[in-house]
């Protein structure tokens, strides 16, 4: 397949800036694939979808303020950090710019009381630089206090406190990604407790977000693309969750693509799936065969992107390029801030 395949048209002004008044009252559409019949909701009413003894699949990794600015020592050039990777302890990978003016050896300050700073240790992979934070006190501290939430580059617009809550999910958890699992920004505490009530279970799995999500894919044909690796984690309790409802004959429905992936990573032929850590690459797009999901809640992609290749091999190209013509018809909102699809 080619990557043109996967093109589509978005007005710009489609792509949401913000995110909605509130989160559950976002828009949803719900494809249902045995009938190809399309219904716009709100939400909320996704609890009209779910059946007692359904799974959701819920990602709990953390943003973390993965965005500095400071300034050069000896020079005071201006320059800008972001944060792609923990490594080890105090050692991280790191975006930076204007890359041209960092040297090893070379040494930034993030704040006028000399509390944080970073130095360059090694040239890494992809234009990246290897650092050791120098600092006083609690690093994560430190970082919510200096850094700025890594809005994704087609918010056009600098992030501000209320993206601290609002670009998280109600249920984060577990520290360690620079960009939000999406699908899981609409969910609210009520809502999540009215599902519960309704008999549907719930497993929490980790998968940590790296920049790679935003990088388009350049080959013109999608098998020759390499994605990115990024971390997960399935502790015990969620692994059998996850299986018992499989075994009960229930819906696996994973909450975004960052949950699909763990999961289909994780799973053997049979569809169950192995509690544990690990590294995942999967590029999944049409043709792939689904082994652990059922449905799917998740956003509105990027033109040509990966993630608009997974889910159209969830259902199928044309059919969700069809839907997201009707979505622009509709003015749906897009991308990170924007609505949502839940595809049964």
């Amino acid at each position: 397949m080619r990557v043109n395949d996967f093109d589509y048209h978005l007005p710009e002004e489609l792509i949401a800036q913000y995110p909605a008044d509130k989160r559950d009252e976002s828009r949803l559409m719900v494809i249902d694939r045995k009938t190809g019949r399309l219904e716009h909701r709100l939400f909320y009413n996704l609890l009209d979808y779910l059946n007692p003894d359904d799974c959701l699949v819920m990602n709990n990794s953390k943003v973390i303020p993965a965005r500095l600015f400071g300034v050069k020592e000896m020079t005071g050039a201006k320059i800008e950090f972001l944060l792609t990777k923990r490594i080890k302890d105090d050692l991280w990978e790191a975006l930076v710019r204007p890359g041209k003016k960092l040297h090893v050896g070379d040494r930034v300050s993030f704040s006028e009381d000399g509390s944080l700073s970073a130095r360059i240790m090694e040239h890494g992979q992809g234009g990246t630089r290897i650092v050791r934070f120098e600092y006083e006190g609690d690093f994560h501290e430190l970082l919510e206090r200096i850094g700025k939430m890594p809005l994704p580059p087609y918010i056009a617009r600098e992030s501000g406190d209320e993206d601290k809550e609002r670009y998280q999910t109600v249920y984060c958890k577990e520290e360690g990604s620079v960009a939000a699992p999406t699908a899981g920004l609409h969910f609210t505490e009520e809502l999540i407790e009215k599902i519960r009530q309704k008999g549907v279970n719930i497993a929490y799995v980790t998968l940590h977000v790296g920049i790679g999500t935003f990088r388009p894919v350049k080959c013109e044909n999608i098998e020759d693309h390499q994605m990115h690796f990024e971390e997960y984690e399935i502790d015990e309790d969620a692994a059998a969750v996850i299986n018992e409802t499989k075994k009960a004959g229930g819906r696996i429905i994973a909450v975004g693509t960052t949950s699909t992936r763990t999961l289909e990573s994780a799973a053997n032929e049979e569809g169950f799936v192995t509690a544990g850590r690990g590294s995942t690459g999967i590029f999944i797009y049409p043709g792939y065969r689904f082994k652990v999901i059922d449905s799917l809640i998740t956003n509105f992609h990027l033109p040509k992107s990966t993630l608009l290749m997974l889910v159209s091999a969830l259902y199928n190209r044309e059919a969700i390029l069809a839907a997201y013509k009707e979505a622009v018809e509709r003015r749906y909102r897009f991308f990170s801030y924007g609505d949502a699809m839940l595809i049964i």
